[in-house]
């Protein structure tokens, strides 16, 4: 039976090149217009696992995501990175000339705002999915309109590239991981990346203990962000990735981690990709 992978946006999109990548080039995919609705695809068990934006290598870490496996108990239990590739495409026979709009996903249009800011006239719309936009204008057959996409979704909805790799930085980087309902245990001897949580107790210098604790078990701490607890003002959880050669080490700094911190959650343990 194959497996069914839930991804943010439609065929096309980068996340469904991930999937692509990381599984097999005709993986089933379950196409969810928002990350809620991948969510709910997992929860629900319409799909088995699924694919997710975490982080990008220019716009950062999408703190939502991180709140949104914790929320709902997921597990990482992979990770893939996507050199990112923007493409302005429209309708054939156009000129950017000919382009009113562009429409696409926020993240997009924010990577590509050094090129886009050579056309004032151009209005920027925002969309739910870069992939989704293309194929509307090529199914709606939307003359004056332009997405911001990959070449794949270029080829895949018949649309032509009116300028390639339009982002700002070339070496445009995103982090997807691979999240699943129920835990997949890796081999100790493969993890060597862990995704955590912890609240701390507000007082001084406890947060600086446990980056303490980090260093002293050889710890090395990629991605630190903290997101306040609606419920109780001025506390913070922490999310933080940490990266490490002996799973012995990661584990005693568990350890003390889960004395020193008021809540420790494990979001997962797996291999590191990171070129």
């Amino acid at each position: 039976m194959n497996t069914k992978i839930a991804i943010q946006g439609i065929k096309g999109s980068f996340h469904h090149q991930v999937a692509q990548e990381y599984y097999y080039q005709n993986v089933e995919v379950d196409e969810c217009l928002s990350f809620e609705e991948l969510v709910d695809s997992l929860l629900s068990g319409k799909s088995d696992q699924a694919v997710m934006a975490i982080e990008n290598s220019i716009a950062g870490p999408i703190i939502p995501n991180y709140a949104l496996i914790d929320k709902n108990n997921l597990h990482i239990i992979g990770e893939h990175y996507l050199d990112i590739h923007q493409n302005l495409m429209a309708l054939r026979g156009q000129k950017i000339e000919d382009i009113q709009e562009v429409h696409s996903h926020p993240m997009a249009l924010l990577q590509c705002m050094e090129f886009l800011k050579k056309y004032p006239n151009i209005k920027l719309v925002e969309d739910k999915d870069t992939a989704e936009t293309a194929r509307r204008i090529h199914q709606n057959q939307l003359k004056g309109i332009a997405a911001i996409a990959s070449k794949t979704a270029s080829e895949m909805y018949e649309l032509e590239i009116l300028a390639p790799e339009i982002q700002t930085i070339n070496n445009n980087m995103t982090r997807f991981v691979i999240i699943k309902k129920e835990n997949s245990f890796v081999a100790e001897n493969e993890i060597n990346r862990a995704s955590i949580k912890f609240e701390l107790d507000h007082k001084r210098g406890s947060l600086a203990a446990v980056l303490n604790v980090m260093s002293d078990c050889k710890m090395n701490l990629t991605k630190i962000q903290s997101l306040p607890k609606i419920e109780t003002p001025w506390k913070y959880s922490f999310f933080v990735d940490v990266t490490f050669d002996k799973y012995e080490d990661y584990a005693k700094a568990k350890a003390l981690l889960t004395i020193m911190a008021e809540y420790f959650k494990v979001l997962g343990e797996y291999k590191n990709t990171k070129p």
